[in-house]
C-alpha cells in the first residue's frame, strides 16, 4: 500500500515551501518600495533645484573629459564635442531618474568660434511640483581638447 511511485508528500511539502518562499519574497519586495516611497521627495522641495545645479557644475569638466577621449582616437575637435554632449544626453536623464527628478539637455548646439569651441544647451527640469528651464553655455578651448 505504501507504494513509493505514488506518494505525493513530498511534492505537496515541496510546493508549500515554494509557496511560502514567494509569499515571503513578495512583502520583502513591498516592504522594500515602502521604505523607499519618499526617497525621492525632498522635504525641503528643492530637488530641481539641487538637481539642476549639479547638471550645471559637471557639465563642462564631463564634456571637456569625454571629448579628449574621442579626440584621441581621431575624431574632430567640434565633432568629438558632440559626442561627448550626445553621451552626456543620457546620463542627465538617468542622474535625473536616480533624483527623483525629469531632466533633459535639449537643443544642444556646439560651435567653433576663432579656435574656441562653444556649447550651449537648454536644461529642462522638472519634479511633481517644480518645473523650470536654464541655458548652459560654456567654452572649451582647442588647446583644452
Amino acid at each position: 500500500m505504501n507504494n513509493p511511485e505514488h506518494d505525493d508528500r513530498a511534492q505537496m511539502l515541496l510546493a508549500t515551501g515554494v509557496v511560502l518562499m514567494m509569499s515571503l519574497l513578495s512583502m520583502a519586495i513591498y516592504g522594500v518600495k515602502m521604505a523607499g516611497l519618499n526617497f525621492h521627495d525632498d522635504s525641503t522641495g528643492n530637488a530641481t533645484l539641487t538637481a539642476s545645479k549639479e547638471v550645471v557644475d559637471a557639465l563642462p569638466t564631463l564634456c571637456r573629459e569625454r571629448s579628449l577621449i574621442w579626440y584621441g582616437e581621431g575624431i574632430s575637435e567640434v565633432e568629438s564635442v558632440e559626442l561627448a554632449m550626445d553621451s552626456l544626453h543620457d546620463d542627465v536623464l538617468h542622474h535625473g531618474e536616480i533624483r527623483g527628478v525629469e531632466l533633459k539637455l535639449l537643443d544642444i548646439s556646439v560651435t567653433d568660434n576663432n579656435g574656441t569651441i562653444q556649447v550651449s544647451a537648454q536644461l529642462g527640469s522638472a519634479d511633481r511640483s517644480t518645473m523650470m528651464s536654464q541655458l548652459i553655455t560654456f567654452n572649451l578651448d582647442l588647446d583644452q581638447i
